[in-house]
């Protein structure tokens, strides 16, 4: 398990409650996991989760699965819900 940095923005962070916060995972699925399990209160937090990309240190996840992003020590992952506008 690796300590970092969750950090949400939009109406993930509005779902979430917070702007960030700690967590401890070995993959971005764990993280996420985590997250929703943390937030069991805020069952709008999962749905949003599930159709944010995220940016792990920089850089975007792309198509990848949540559980194939591995995490190092001090990670930073952002939830990026969809955007609308131009």
């Amino acid at each position: 398990m690796a300590a970092g940095t969750l950090r949400y923005w939009a109406s993930a962070k509005a779902a979430a409650g917070v702007d960030e916060e700690p967590a401890e995972a070995s993959t971005l699925a764990e993280a996420v996991a985590t997250a929703v399990a943390r937030h069991a209160d805020r069952p709008r937090l999962a749905e949003v989760l599930g159709v944010c990309s995220f940016v792990v240190d920089g850089h975007p996840t792309g198509r990848r699965r949540l559980d194939e992003v591995v995490l190092a020590e001090g990670w930073v992952a952002e939830a990026l819900p969809p955007f609308a506008g131009g």
